[in-house]
């Protein structure tokens, strides 16, 4: 059953060869803008990916030895991968991704899309049917949902007069005016009303950091942070405005003795993984004074790895990020840490889970995380201006301090709950089911396994898949440009 408006060729934006992505979780995104067709020749461009592939790719001595270069670019790039198959090989490429057109992705890395500023998860509405419905999760404040007053745990039945169905619900992603049905929850049952609200979705900037509370429960003071992407500062920005109102909320944590913390990253997709150091430095403890303590260590393929030790700018440095000493980190404070994750919780923000494991406690609450390790090049061809395919090949994998990074399928939840759609409550709130989950836990109320009730419905797509994270780590110069060369 199949929702989505396109496969993985849509019209999404590149970033320039000489940029390292961490993307997140691939979930079939739907069209966003698209903007102009390539003129080259499929037999240009499969050439073109085969050679990109050929040095970048993490799998790249998997690669065919003769590949039909005649197909289509789309299915030539799908027919050179080593391929994910969940019996035969767990440990293959789900994640590679080639897109046609290359107009918008640098800025929804970077937190700015066009949207209506609501977020939604579509839902069958009842077993069996093919009737949809669509349930909100958040809203961006100071969105054109926000002025129309959506919330979460809205729940919609039409677009523009029609009904949503798993023929039609991709109408939902629509970019222009649109006219939403609302129905109520009521005793668990769903009835359609007459009210409807009308959003127009306009280019805006989401600031990733969207919650920060601190809860005093006892003699538990517990800080919370909801952060959906890991940006460091809006498009276009050279300043890192997001890392440092992020460094100002563990300024208020720190001042405010918190000795609990709980991450939100249940959509966080992933981001700069820069970024995401930043936050697990104000985290980490016991680190007491040591220089150079690995967060990640990424791996390459042979060829890459060669040249980035003889990069002058490379050298075995690059493969490190390193945890920083900021003034702000809350530590000390802690004995240790939760997540609340998701299946869209992937990426940077397992990078948070995996790189904090080796030097505290870190329970997660939810449901399995995406289980990506890996992360990407984002390429493009600057060689020719009539190629506008990109593309995203698995480029690496990531490990901890301890060498750690066999989660491919996902960080199994501490404590599993699942968020109940009709009765969501507001995000921070300590009601919402999987913050709640954590808080039981803080409390000893539990010591784990599954909280709540099993969610019945059948999720069959999401505003979210849209949302592609990533992260920007500059490539050392001798790499750039043998990239720009193939």
């Amino acid at each position: 059953m199949n929702i989505s408006t396109k496969p993985l060729r849509t019209a999404v934006a590149l970033f320039a060869v000489g940029t390292l992505l961490l993307t997140g979780c691939k979930k079939d995104p739907v069209e966003i803008n698209p903007t102009g067709t390539t003129t080259a020749s499929n037999g240009y461009v499969d050439n073109w990916i085969l050679a990109n592939m050929r040095y970048a790719y993490y799998w790249a001595d998997k690669i065919p030895a003769r590949p039909d270069t005649t197909l289509a670019p789309d299915d030539f790039f799908d027919s050179i991968l080593y391929k994910y198959n969940a019996t035969t090989n767990p440990k293959g490429d789900r994640f590679s991704w080639i897109q046609e057109s290359s107009a918008d992705l640098t800025a929804l890395l970077n937190g700015q899309t066009t949207t209506s500023g609501m977020e939604f998860d579509l839902l069958l509405r009842t077993q069996g049917s093919t009737d949809v419905v669509g349930v909100v999760i958040y809203v961006l404040p100071g969105s054109p949902a926000d002025k129309a007053g959506f919330k979460r745990n809205d729940v919609f039945y039409s677009v523009n007069g029609t009904a949503l169905n798993t023929t039609n619900a991709g109408i939902a992603y629509g970019s222009g005016t649109l006219t939403f049905g609302l129905a109520t929850v009521q005793n668990g049952a769903l009835t359609n009303t007459t009210t409807t609200r009308v959003v127009t979705p306009v280019v805006f900037q989401e600031n990733p950091v969207f919650k920060d509370s601190v809860y005093v429960i006892g003699d538990r003071k517990i800080g919370y942070l909801m952060y959906n992407q890991f940006v460091p500062g809006p498009n276009g920005s050279t300043t890192r405005t997001y890392d440092n109102q992020v460094n100002t909320v563990f300024g208020k944590f720190k001042t405010q003795g918190v000795n609990e913390l709980v991450l939100d990253l249940r959509y966080n997709g992933g981001g700069d993984v820069q970024s995401s150091t930043n936050l697990a430095s104000l985290i980490v403890k016991g680190l007491n004074g040591q220089a150079r303590v690995p967060f990640v260590r990424k791996e390459f393929n042979p060829q890459l790895t060669t040249d980035i030790l003889n990069d002058p700018q490379g050298g075995n440095d690059f493969f490190y990020n390193y945890f920083s000493s900021p003034a702000n980190n809350i530590g000390g404070q802690l004995s240790r840490l939760y997540v609340l994750t998701t299946d869209r919780t992937a990426s940077a923000s397992e990078l948070i889970i995996n790189g904090l494991r080796p030097f505290m406690t870190v329970n997660t609450v939810g449901s399995t995380s995406a289980g990506k390790n890996v992360g990407s090049f984002t390429i493009t061809d600057d060689n020719n201006a009539s190629n506008l395919w990109g593309m995203q090949p698995i480029a690496f994998r990531s490990y901890n301090k301890n060498n750690e990074s066999d989660y491919w399928t996902g960080f199994t939840p501490t404590v599993t709950v699942d968020e109940p759609y009709g009765a969501l409550y507001p995000l921070g709130d300590t009601r919402d089911a999987l913050l709640a989950g954590a808080i039981s836990h803080i409390r000893g109320l539990t010591t784990g396994g599954r909280v709540g009730r099993v969610n019945q419905q059948t999720v069959v797509g999401s505003s979210l898949s849209r949302k592609q994270g990533g992260s920007v780590i500059k490539l050392p110069q001798t790499v750039s440009q043998k990239l720009l060369n193939q």
